[in-house]
């Protein structure tokens, strides 16, 4: 059965104390899952007390932003090269950074290839504006996206990364994207790592789906063909959601072992 990565994007959200006791909450309520991996990704601030309170069986830990140069005179930036023995993965090119931020295709491109140097996996995330989808450039946004985004990385290294498709549009604003419009997004992303990088790297390449994602709507995005996961936001700050949906997950995961079995 398939590993399905579930990462939870805790924003710029709780101190130090509420982030503590959020891990708590969750330890209590998430079980050890062979198939199913649980990614937090907390504040920068948070992530060190946090690196020792974790249960590492159950927890994994993520970046929500670094800077692309290992050192150097960049007053208040963090780099991957500190974050490579607290992390397994980081957030890169989040709608938010993009959009907020002003992060250019360039600097996103950069930012993947430091967190690869760095040993840390990129979660590249991608996805259109509303405006942008209703002008039918869903296809070349995502192209461009991802272009500039995996430019600097070999066929191995892109198939160990992870992309996140997440519709600009969907995020934050209890607007469900439709499955098939999804798995359109998604089947595209494939099939343009398998056209640049080889049917290797795209059979390996991990893509998640992110926006609005609560327990109610996952085994909808689960049954598509070549989605891995969920990138979680304002889902993941709440224990009992974000716990609903891994719990979904382990649910859909039984469900569709019994429909393998009896076939």
């Amino acid at each position: 059965m398939r590993k399905i990565l579930i990462v939870g994007n805790w924003k710029m959200n709780l101190n130090t104390s509420e982030a503590s006791l959020l891990v708590h909450r969750l330890a209590e309520r998430i079980k050890i899952h062979r198939d199913i991996e649980v990614v937090l990704a907390p504040s920068m601030l948070t992530l060190q007390p946090l690196s020792l309170q974790i249960d590492r069986r159950k927890f994994r830990l993520a970046a929500q932003n670094a800077y692309f140069r290992d050192e150097g005179a960049f007053t208040g930036e963090v780099s991957f090269t500190m974050l490579r023995d607290l992390v397994h993965y980081v957030i890169i090119g989040h709608s938010e950074r993009r959009h907020i931020f002003d992060e250019t295709l360039d600097t996103i491109r950069d930012k993947v290839a430091a967190a690869v140097r760095n040993e840390i996996t990129p979660i590249l995330c991608v996805g259109e504006t509303k405006t942008e989808r209703l002008d039918g450039e869903t296809k070349q946004v995502l192209h461009d996206q991802l272009m500039s985004g995996l430019s600097n990385l070999t066929a191995k290294e892109v198939g160990a990364a992870v992309i996140a498709y997440e519709p600009v549009w969907a995020i934050g604003s209890g607007d469900i994207a439709a499955p098939d419009k999804v798995a359109d997004a998604v089947s595209y992303i494939r099939s343009y790592v398998k056209d640049v990088f080889g049917a290797r790297g795209a059979n390996k390449l991990r893509v998640l789906y992110g926006g609005s994602v609560t327990p109610d709507v996952i085994s909808g995005y689960l049954g598509i063909s070549g989605v891995d996961g969920f990138l979680v936001g304002g889902a993941s700050l709440n224990y009992e959601s974000f716990s609903g949906i891994v719990e979904s997950t382990r649910k859909w995961q039984r469900r569709h072992a019994e429909v393998e079995n009896e076939r």
